[in-house]
């Protein structure tokens, strides 16, 4: 069984190791912390920045089979807009979500740019 990394305050840049992940549109950028998460056995968990540039959005919703904690650390994000980017609520810097497996969310939009925290997590038997 693999494990997350110890890792004691290592800098995190702004510029290097931000990548597109699978299935989401050019603009949005993830960059992983920390990871032992594997969706196969369902065990692990993820800790990643996640980053929309000005402007972009996805198109429909997520679901997935883990719990999720999103923090919204910076900019805006609109939540439930349409497939051309219209309509949704709007919320500001300083505001989290915590999702369990199964929920249907979004679509995301952000009008000037976000950056968001977020952990990603398959809960078991005995955990928390």
């Amino acid at each position: 069984m693999s494990r997350k990394p110890h890792i004691e305050f290592e800098f995190v840049s702004n510029k290097d190791g931000w990548k597109t992940p699978l299935g989401y549109p050019k603009g949005i950028k993830q960059k992983i912390l920390a990871s032992d998460i594997n969706e196969q056995t369902k065990t692990g968990s993820r800790s990643r920045l996640l980053r929309f540039d000005p402007g972009v959005f996805t198109k429909e919703p997520f679901v997935h089979d883990h719990w999720e904690e999103v923090f919204l650390v910076s900019g805006d994000l609109v939540v439930g807009n349409d497939e051309n980017g219209n309509g949704g609520n709007s919320f500001d810097k300083a505001t989290y979500a915590c999702r369990p497996p199964g929920v249907y969310h979004g679509p995301f939009k952000s009008n000037n740019g976000c950056t968001l925290f977020e952990l990603h997590y398959y809960k078991t038997d005995g955990d928390f």
